[in-house]
């Protein structure tokens, strides 16, 4: 059962995908985000995107409003990657976090991000994930819809506990269904949680050195 925090980690990193459909066994991200807080305060964002090799689905396509056109003509101004090179960049992201300790904050985070992230990376790159490299099963990971459960367990309550639900409810600004913005949200509404859980009270501190600190952040 997920546990309710009282304090915001001093690194979190907020991550998030979009992707080809809803199965993390067959199909891909088209889009990663993450976003880095220390103290509460961003200090460091990543964007980019993945060319796939497979077709967008309707569903997903009417989500994210991404295809793969899109895709290709984000090239001039973003970071465009093949299947192999995207999965490659984000767990070297994932990794290089976590071992400076970072807690990742997303929604639905380990069921289907990470979930998709290991499944796809076995079947491209032949990589489990679960070696000295980068074990992902190590990862500190805080799920938003999991802690919102430990905050309110009643499922009357709270039927529906999706992102955009959880933004509603804790006054955040929806991501959009943008990789990078729900990266964000998830972690802003993270803190509401925590505040709540604090009855009203934060204990959030204000780092003196953040611009020295996110220099180093993009591994």
């Amino acid at each position: 059962m997920a546990k309710k925090y009282f304090q915001v980690p001093e690194l979190i990193l907020g991550f998030d995908t979009e992707t080809t459909g809803l199965s993390v066994t067959s199909e891909r991200a088209i889009s990663y985000g993450f976003c880095a807080y220390r103290f509460g305060v961003p200090v460091w964002s990543a964007h980019f995107f993945v060319v796939p090799d497979r077709p967008i689905s309707a569903g997903a396509h009417r989500v994210h409003g991404l295809s793969v056109e899109d895709l290709e003509g984000k090239r001039a101004s973003a970071a465009v990657y093949n299947v192999e090179g995207g999965l490659s960049h984000a767990i070297k992201i994932l990794r290089h976090f976590h071992q400076r300790g970072a807690h990742i904050v997303g929604s639905n985070l380990g069921r289907f991000d990470l979930e998709m992230l290991r499944r796809s990376s076995m079947s491209v790159l032949g990589n489990a994930l679960d070696n000295p490299y980068f074990d992902i099963s190590l990862l500190r990971i805080i799920d938003v819809v999991e802690h919102d459960l430990a905050i309110e367990p009643s499922r009357a309550l709270r039927p529906r506990r999706g992102l955009t639900f959880l933004c509603r409810h804790y006054g955040v600004t929806p991501g959009g269904h943008d990789a990078l913005g729900d990266a964000r949200a998830a972690v802003e509404v993270f803190m509401e949680q925590v505040i709540v859980n604090n009855a009203g009270q934060t204990t959030l501190l204000l780092p003196t050195n953040v611009d020295e600190f996110s220099g180093t952040l993009g591994g």
